[in-house]
């Protein structure tokens, strides 16, 4: 086994937060974040995933970032599910208020579920399963209809929906593509733009580019932080109590350029959070 390999499998297994063991065809310990020291022989390890190797593969870019999307998935599952299990030893409580603990209980079940979906989206056009881009989608009466559908939950959460453009603009998404991309932008607004704020939703020409945005006017987001926000599971400091499954703007991004086009984020001092679509004629 080369040192430079298992140097990247410790890196790798060490910044998981599922606790992981690599093990060689011996019973050696390669890699571990539960503590155990490289080489030590063990027997069975518990409450960890354990991972045996005989000789240990060369790990490509694309599969080091595989077993850390599995592992995030994993931990991202284990969030909701451990609430639920929370709520329903709690509802065998004396005294428990049983209908509001049921009612958390059925958003903690929903949140997983959505989650699942997501991942198994973003799965089927990664292997090109589903296909994005069959021929050209007017594409204002979608957006109009995205934002009659949010509109009720927009309310509750004090955010103004506003929908503007060329009625005869055109994208190169199939219509179901288009519903994807400007709903997943319209619940991120709704969960971060903030109570008294509004989501304007636009398709535009700009020369030869369509150009499709959702713009809010909330607090935004760091500088910093602009080039990880199509990250899978990133979350903004502001957005880590969030009940979304992380996974939004990474479908976004995917839809997008699979069609030929480019999604950029920005967030102007004061001027809340940009999201802007650019697709080419």
């Amino acid at each position: 086994m080369v040192n430079d390999d298992i140097a990247r499998v410790q890196a790798l297994v060490g910044a998981l937060d599922e606790p992981v063991v690599v093990l060689d065809s011996e019973r050696r310990v390669v890699a571990s974040n539960v503590g155990l020291p490289p080489g030590r022989r063990v027997g069975d390890v518990d409450d960890a995933l354990v991972l045996f190797l005989g000789e240990l593969p060369v790990l490509s870019a694309y599969e080091e970032l595989r077993a850390g999307f599995t592992a995030a998935v994993s931990h991202e599952l284990r969030t909701p599910l451990a609430r639920l299990l929370v709520l329903l030893e709690s509802a065998t409580l004396p005294g428990a208020h049983v209908d509001d603990l049921v009612e958390q209980a059925r958003q903690e079940i929903q949140q997983a579920r959505e989650l699942i979906d997501d991942v198994l989206f973003l799965g089927e056009l990664e292997t090109g399963r589903e296909v994005v881009s069959l021929g050209r989608t007017v594409a204002l009466p979608i957006l109009e209809e995205v934002a009659r559908t949010y509109a009720d939950r927009a309310e509750h959460a004090g955010v103004e929906i506003v929908v503007t453009g060329g009625a005869e603009i055109e994208l190169p998404l199939r219509p179901r593509m288009i519903r994807v991309v400007v709903e997943n932008l319209i619940q991120n607004a709704i969960r971060y733009a903030g109570p008294d704020s509004t989501c304007r939703v636009s398709v535009e020409r700009e020369g030869p580019v369509a150009v499709l945005a959702v713009i809010d006017d909330g607090p935004g987001v760091r500088e910093s932080e602009l080039p990880r926000l199509f990250e899978r599971f990133y979350r903004a400091d502001q957005a880590r109590t969030s009940r979304g499954t992380g996974l939004g703007l990474a479908i976004v991004k995917h839809v997008v350029t699979a069609a030929g086009g480019t999604v950029e984020a920005a967030s102007p001092p004061g001027r809340g959070l940009e999201i802007v679509c650019r697709f080419p004629s």
